[in-house]
Order: structure tokens, then sequence, then C-alpha cells
């Protein structure tokens, strides 16, 4: 059997496993497409529906709060920046879509970095697939999700959540694997049953990993925006991607000028919250 027949093999049956998907699922995803773009749509609503100058004073002041005066002050002038060049309501579509995908990419590593963080022999089968998973291209992820979901942003959310998903899996379970065994012996020696061993011991330890697996999940979820753009996702990645098609190169620059104050932001303010935490466990 040649290379070509191998190819044509597999291809065949991708293609018949999303058509049965399609077929016999499509209620699942009609369902799951409903809800996500219900969610999307309410934080978007959130977020666009104040005026712009009261969501850069809110950042503002979480800036302050995490990272500092001069950053609350950068902070406001970069989103202020944002609005003066008239992608406001882009700027916050983007910022609804990271929200959603990333808590949503959060709700399922940390359960499952937790468990993998307790069994060896499960971290051990994750880590190929994470692997695989972290290096295909990330637009692969959205032929699938269009071919079950069609276009819109619940195409765009799916696919940016499984991109996010390995490296906060990853670093979840690495903070709960390395919880020190001095702390967890002194634990079971007072007394402590497993669950209080868990939130009392292992979870605090495993808190500043877990806090860097959520930035390294929302920096992988910003590598999306531009992609998502394709799949009418919304927001800046669909203004950089009209940009492109129509060779609009000052909007295109605009809109990834406003993409890197978003992600510098959100960036500063994670790990803010990182350091937070590692100095509560010290």
């Amino acid at each position: 059997m040649d290379s070509q027949a191998v190819s044509a093999v597999i291809d065949d049956a991708v293609d018949s496993g999303l058509e049965w998907l399609n077929t016999n699922g499509a209620a699942v995803f009609d369902a799951i497409r409903f809800a996500l773009d219900r969610v999307y749509g309410g934080i978007a609503w959130l977020l666009q529906s104040p005026p712009f100058f009261v969501v850069v004073i809110a950042f503002a002041l979480l800036g302050w709060r995490a990272v500092g005066p001069r950053f609350a002050a950068a902070a406001a002038i970069g989103l202020t920046g944002c609005a003066a060049i008239g992608l406001w309501p882009e700027t916050m579509a983007t910022l609804a879509l990271i929200a959603t995908a990333t808590v949503l990419a959060l709700a399922i590593a940390i359960p499952i970095g937790i468990v993998a963080g307790y069994n060896a022999r499960l971290n051990a089968l994750l880590r190929p697939v994470l692997d695989l998973f972290q290096t295909l291209p990330p637009y692969i992820y959205l032929l699938p999700a269009i071919a079950l979901m069609g276009y819109g942003p619940a195409t765009a959310l799916c696919a940016t959540v499984v991109v996010a998903i390995p490296p906060a899996l990853r670093l979840t379970a690495h903070g709960i694997a390395l919880t020190p065994v001095s702390f967890l012996e002194l634990g079971q020696a007072s007394g402590s049953s497993p669950l209080q061993l868990f939130f009392k011991i292992r979870l605090p330890f495993a808190m500043p990993s877990i806090m860097a697996g959520a930035n390294q999940c929302l920096m992988v979820a910003f590598g999306m925006v531009v992609i998502a753009g394709i799949v009418g996702s919304g927001g800046l990645g669909a203004t950089i991607y009209d940009a492109v098609r129509t060779l609009e190169i000052g909007k295109s620059i605009d809109a990834g000028l406003a993409i890197v104050i978003l992600t510098m932001i959100l960036d500063r303010l994670t790990e803010g919250a990182v350091r937070y935490r590692r100095r509560k466990t010290r």
C-alpha cells in the first residue's frame, strides 16, 4: 500500500467520523453552540454596555491592587488609546472571548490536572497527548469545529479552549505532584484526613503553579484571537482578518496594537496574582 492510499484511508475515516457525529449528534452540538453563544454574548454585553471610562477605571483600580500605580496608569492610558482609535467594541468583544475561553479551559484543565498530580501513571499517559495538542498548528482545531457547529463565536471558543487546556493542565499537575513530602507527613501525623491534606497543604503549595498555568492559558488563548477571526468570532481578530483581505494596513496595525495592549494588561495582572500567591505561601 503506497503513501497516497494510506492517506486516503485516513482522510476517509476522518471525514466519515465527522459526518457521523454531525448526523447523530446534531442536537448536542446545537445545544453546545447555543450555550456558548449565550455565555459569550452575556459577557460581551457586560463589557460593552458601560461607558468606556468605567471599564478603564475598573482595570486601573485592579492594576493598582495587583501590580502598582505605574501599571495602573499605563493600563488606563492603553485602554483609552483603544477607545480613541475607534476599536473599543472590538476590544471588549475580544476580552469577552478570551475571558470565556480561559474560564472554560481552566474548568476542564484544573480538575484533570489535580487528578494527574495524584496519579503518576495518568500523568505519564497525558503527557504525550498534551505534547500532541500543543505541537499541532492551532488552525487545525478550527476545521472540525466548523464542520460540527458552523461559523461564529462558539466555534472560535471551542478551538481556543482546546488550545488553552494543555499548559494549565501541565502546571496544575506539576504543582500538585511537587508538594513537599515532609509537609504531607506532618499533616498525616497530626491526624489530617486526605481532604484536609489537599485543601490545607497540597492546594496552597500548588496554587502558584496553578496561577502560572492560568497565565499561560490566557496567553495561548490570545494566540488564537487572529486565527479565530477566520470563523466569524468578531472582535479584533475579525478586524485584522478583514483588514488583511482588503489590504487596509493602517486598520490592521490599529487592531494589532489593541491586541498587544490587552495582552500586556492581562499578562501583568495574572503575573501580579501569581506573585501575590507566592508571598502568601511563604
